[in-house]
């Protein structure tokens, strides 16, 4: 069978917030996300040292702040402090490490459909979880379109699945195991995020036919991109959403919708 309704977010998102159009999991990538006529975003959140939810990717500062040390360690009001956006240009000097709030006021501000992926810090899958799960549930409370929470942690899905069962989630794999299938039954999946390097269309005609959506990452040729929704792909994260989102716009247009797109604009 395929998917009992059409996939709820935009066919194209932006790879953690705007690609590479700006510094990653920063106000300033939605806002070039949107710019660039993205429909929505891809973004990571992480606790604090204080226990707030914040958009950041990796476990430590130094790659996308002029910080140092541990996020799970660093405090908010040093969290505020930090530049998030000089180590990608200086045009982007001052930005900082948004919070969950902010990114989701300004998400729906300009309505940017939100993959929301959940990103424990090592040993923390259950309180990231709770944390992320319920307040994603009380920011998005009556908006049309509430995020897709995905997720590496198998863990962090369940408690997700307790909390907001209202929010679809997403299982993250890198090359698809051979139980996918049973893991996404066991965490309430309903859709497969999986590595595009890894992705064959056998593994996406499985996912449909067991009613599951498929997203894959991260997507940056336009040609490869057309293959995979013409596999049947539900939608490509992208670090070029310019240009991708550009082409298979056109890509749909001369052709028709390929299988597998959702109702959203990319």
């Amino acid at each position: 069978m395929t998917p009992p309704r059409s996939w709820p977010l935009a066919p194209v998102l932006a790879h953690r917030c705007g690609g590479l159009l700006a510094p990653e999991n920063t106000l300033a990538g939605l806002a070039a996300a949107a710019e660039a006529g993205c429909g929505g975003v891809e973004f990571d959140v992480m606790l604090s040292g204080s226990g707030s939810p914040v958009l950041i990717h990796d476990e430590t500062l130094g790659r996308t702040t002029d910080g140092h040390g541990r996020v799970a360690l660093t405090r908010d009001e040093n969290l505020r402090a930090l530049d998030a956006g000089r180590w990608f240009d200086a045009r982007f000097a001052g930005e900082r490490v948004p919070t969950l709030d902010e990114a989701a006021a300004r998400c729906i501000s300009l309505g940017l459909s939100v993959n929301l992926e959940i990103k424990p810090a090592t040993g923390q899958d259950d309180e990231t979880a709770r944390v992320v799960a319920r307040r994603a549930g009380e920011l998005w409370a009556g908006v049309a379109l509430p995020p897709l929470l995905s997720s590496f942690s198998e863990l962090a899905l369940e408690v997700a699945a307790q909390l907001a069962a209202h929010l679809p989630r997403g299982l993250l794999v890198e090359r698809a195991p051979p139980d996918w299938l049973q893991r996404c039954r066991r965490v309430g999946a309903a859709a497969l995020h999986a590595d595009a390097r890894y992705l064959d269309r056998s593994t996406i005609i499985e996912a449909r036919k067991a009613g599951l959506w498929v997203a894959t990452y991260t997507v940056n040729d336009p040609g490869r991109a057309q293959t995979l929704f013409d596999w049947g792909v539900d939608c490509i994260i992208t670090d070029r959403p310019d240009v991708v989102r550009a082409s298979v716009t056109r890509h749909r247009s001369s052709t028709g919708y390929p299988a597998g797109f959702g109702v959203q604009s990319c």
